[in-house]
């Protein structure tokens, strides 16, 4: 069944861009959980000025209660982005056409011209694309993907849910994770908090809100998380650009072309994840958990750029085929690799993984005494650890296994892991 799935699954990254969406081949992988979590009684209220605080302490009758009221508070604070760009006006003329022989022998009363175009000299500002994104302080902090925002010399806009439009700053783009933050002008904005992620279950009934197609703005649809920990790979069928995504909730509530950014909600209100990807033809939607982006998000809000710690090696996961085609004494770990190209080293020069002596094809085969395999990737290790801090890897070297000690530093942008 597995197999089927890879050849007739597409999956497209969903923010709504000129010339169609992203389309890209889909890898289910992570275990199945069943365990059904109940709604809440009633919702958690704290100090934060948040949905939360919005959201008073009482009894629902229903869980559609509870979710009716926690979309009509949660919906100020999710906003629509459209990206505008100045192109050039074309203006159309006219050119005479070459007379075909038999004008040439017998003559012809008419005189065939043919339309063409050309650049005026002008430009005017054309909508191109767009996406979905949510307020994450009340001065106008905004989360989206970063693959919404990633266009360069445009114009980005910000609509709130009561119209309202704001010029938008993009203040910092993840490269390890599809994430970006937006800064608009104000101070007294509705906004929504991130929860835990870590602690959902399959089953959960989850929200999800977002602007389908760029016309249908806080949209909304509601449906149960699907599965955990899946492990996709999403792109351009017509750019040719690809993106790994590790340990991303799978979810049945509609995303569709457009919903890229967006809020998964759960039922305190809380964001849980950021609505990123869609099986395409199929009722399966992505999203980037919470936890995995709370603290880039926050490093962005505090100091502008992102601060987090790093090996410095590029890697495969070894899978039952990559152990049988090369022989390979370990079913488990993260072989360091070259990339597609030469001037992508398997281990960066001057990175910690460099200086503690790891290289090309070793294979790291645990982190602090846990072993590297689907589930647990070395990406996630290293993104839960702080910069200065000292990990123990265990690694297989010439065949031979032995621990070393790498102290983690800072990130330098667009460093791999």
């Amino acid at each position: 069944m597995q197999k089927k799935l890879l050849s007739i699954l597409g999956l497209s990254l969903v923010s709504g861009i000129a010339g169609g969406a992203l389309v890209a081949v889909i890898v289910l992988q992570g275990p199945f959980d069943m365990t059904v979590q109940e709604p809440p009684s009633n919702v958690e209220q704290t100090n934060n000025v948040s949905i939360r605080e919005v959201l008073k302490e009482k009894e629902y009758v229903s869980q559609e209660d509870l979710v009716v009221d926690i979309v009509e508070k949660s919906t100020p604070a999710v906003v629509s982005i459209v990206i505008t760009k100045d192109v050039p006006v074309l203006e159309q003329y006219y050119e005479d056409a070459e007379r075909p022989y038999d004008d040439f022998f017998f003559g012809s009363p008419f005189q065939f011209r043919v339309p063409r175009y050309r650049e005026s000299g002008e430009t005017e500002e054309r909508e191109i694309g767009g996406g979905s994104g949510f307020l994450i302080s009340k001065d106008g902090y905004i989360v989206t993907n970063r693959h919404v925002v990633d266009e360069e010399d445009v114009n980005y806009t910000v609509f709130t849910n009561d119209g309202t439009e704001y010029e938008a700053t993009v203040v910092a783009k993840d490269t390890l994770h599809d994430i970006a933050v937006l800064k608009i002008e104000g101070d007294d904005f509705a906004y929504l908090e991130f929860g835990d992620s870590d602690q959902l279950k399959t089953g959960q009934t989850v929200i999800a809100i977002g602007n389908p197609l760029l016309e249908f703005n806080n949209s909304v649809s509601v449906g149960v998380i699907s599965g955990l920990s899946r492990n996709i790979t999403a792109g351009s069928r017509f750019f040719g650009q690809t993106e790994y995504m590790e340990n991303v909730i799978q979810t049945d509530a509609a995303i569709n072309p457009g919903n890229s950014g967006g809020p998964l909600l759960d039922l305190t209100g809380n964001v849980i994840g950021v609505n990123v990807a869609i099986a395409n033809g199929e009722n399966i939607g992505f999203s980037i958990p919470s936890d995995a982006i709370i603290d880039t998000v926050h490093s962005i809000q505090e100091t502008g750029t992102i601060v987090r710690p790093y090996l410095g090696v590029r890697y495969v996961p070894i899978t039952p085929q990559l152990q049988e085609k090369n022989n390979l004494s370990v079913d488990y770990g993260m072989l360091v690799l070259r990339g597609r190209t030469m001037e992508d080293l398997a281990v960066i020069p001057g990175s910690p993984a460099d200086k503690a002596g790891i290289e090309e094809n070793d294979i790291i085969l645990k982190i602090d005494g846990e072993k590297l395999e689907t589930s647990v990737t070395l990406r996630k290790q290293i993104a839960s650890k702080n910069v200065g801090d000292t990990v123990t890897l265990t690694i297989l070297h010439d065949g031979e296994e032995k621990e070393i000690e790498v102290i983690l530093e800072e990130s330098p942008q667009h460093a791999t892991s």
